[in-house]
């Protein structure tokens, strides 16, 4: 039988037809499928990620604050005995208002640890909740740093030797109520590690929690030589700076501007080093440096250091009994009224390389009492004192052009 070739061309195309509108009809599905899928995205609530938490009980358990994030004291807290808080870089801690009992700060008890570990790129700053400064930032935007009392204050307590009335071998640190045995330190343990503290800068804090007892921008309370802390900033404290309460801890590079009280006071017979140092317009005394209270008697020393007294009532408040080295200290901006009190008696102490300019008409027995002045000589130019390229870029002093002199 023959085939007619136009039957065999119609089959031919209506095939090609035929496949023609299956193709389109799954090119019109899948269109309407994205289609689809466009519309239902618009219905979908995009996930926001939390980056603000609130903290309002003490830390039981390892945890970590993480990078980004901003985490907000709700009170006292306290990292317990046997605890790690590790704080990575960048992260903002914010302590809510509060004084008395109220007052909020972050307390590491004695057994507990700190790993706040920033660097330069990405300092950890502790400040207030009125502070509205962001991850990423390093001046606040909105307060002064000469603000001071918002909140409370860091508190690292261990277990090394403190020099208290009585001979005892622990007390409780001053800004805490002292029922709470969170507060408690002193040991036996010289080289107890407490954590690490590492470019960590600490802004308007000191809230009182009574009549004269206030909390300090760093408090260390019997903190071991185990312990690192190096680069770190105090600003705007309305108590002292940093504050020592025996242990045998080393700080390396701190900075106290602003300080409302002292900006470096030592107690009970620390035992540790402070090494390069710079104090800007403390409130009262750049240095009270306090001797044992105690039978135990031992000797801390402070080297490499830059001061500039500003409108601070003193120079440094020392003791009879105080137990100290000082060497390589530059003092600059005196004013009338202001000294380096007594040197002490009671301990074999040595003060040397001390370098000072002088406000015009004055001579170095002006402000350096005792027979001080044997160490101390008139400079135009400092040849001795810190070495402020230690807070460049991650301190807020060195940000708001407040070490050009230094």
């Amino acid at each position: 039988m023959k085939i007619n070739p136009f039957n065999k061309l119609k089959q031919r195309n209506t095939m090609k037809r035929n496949y023609l509108k299956v193709t389109a009809a799954l090119l019109a599905a899948l269109t309407i499928g994205f289609t689809s899928c466009d519309e239902d995205d618009d219905d979908v609530t995009p996930i926001i990620e939390e980056t603000e938490f609130t903290v309002t009980s003490n830390i039981t358990e390892n945890t970590t604050w993480e990078t980004g994030n901003v985490y907000i004291l709700g009170g006292r807290i306290a990292v317990v005995n046997g605890v790690t808080l590790t704080i990575e870089p960048g992260v903002i801690v914010k302590g809510q208002a509060g004084t008395g009992t109220n007052a909020t700060a972050l307390l590491i008890a004695r057994g507990g640890k700190i790993m706040a570990e920033g660097t330069a790129s990405q300092p950890i700053i502790f400040t207030s909740v009125a502070d509205e400064i962001e991850p990423g930032q390093i001046a606040s935007p909105n307060l002064d740093p000469d603000l001071n009392g918002l909140w409370g204050g860091l508190m690292v307590l261990g277990k090394a030797p403190i020099s208290v009335s009585g001979d005892g071998t622990e007390a409780s640190i001053e800004g805490i109520p002292a029922d709470d045995n969170n507060g408690k330190y002193g040991g036996t343990v010289a080289n107890d590690n407490s954590g690490v503290i590492k470019y960590v800068s600490i802004r308007h804090g000191g809230a009182n929690i009574g009549e004269g007892n206030e909390i300090n921008g760093l408090t260390l309370g019997g903190v071991g030589s185990g312990t690192t802390i190096e680069y770190v900033e105090i600003i705007a404290n309305q108590d002292d700076g940093i504050e020592w309460f025996g242990g045998t801890v080393n700080v390396t590079n701190a900075l106290v501007w602003n300080s409302g009280d002292d900006a470096i006071d030592t107690d009970q017979s620390w035992a540790g080093t402070l090494n390069n140092v710079i104090i800007v317009n403390p409130g009262d005394e750049a240095f009270e440096l306090d001797g044992p209270e105690g039978t135990m008697a031992a000797k801390h020393t402070i080297t490499n250091g830059s001061i500039y007294a500003g409108e601070g009532e003193g120079l440094a408040d020392l003791d009879a009994n105080s137990y100290l080295d000082m060497n390589n200290i530059y003092f600059f901006g005196l004013a009338e009224g202001q000294d380096f009190d007594q040197l002490p008696t009671d301990y074999t102490c040595t003060f040397t390389n001390f370098q000072v300019t002088l406000p015009t008409g004055k001579v170095v027995t002006d402000f350096f009492k005792d027979g001080s002045d044997a160490f101390v000589t008139s400079v135009t130019t400092a040849t001795v004192g810190a070495t402020k390229s230690a807070f460049n870029a991650w301190s807020w002093a060195a940000v708001a052009g407040e070490l050009a002199d230094f």
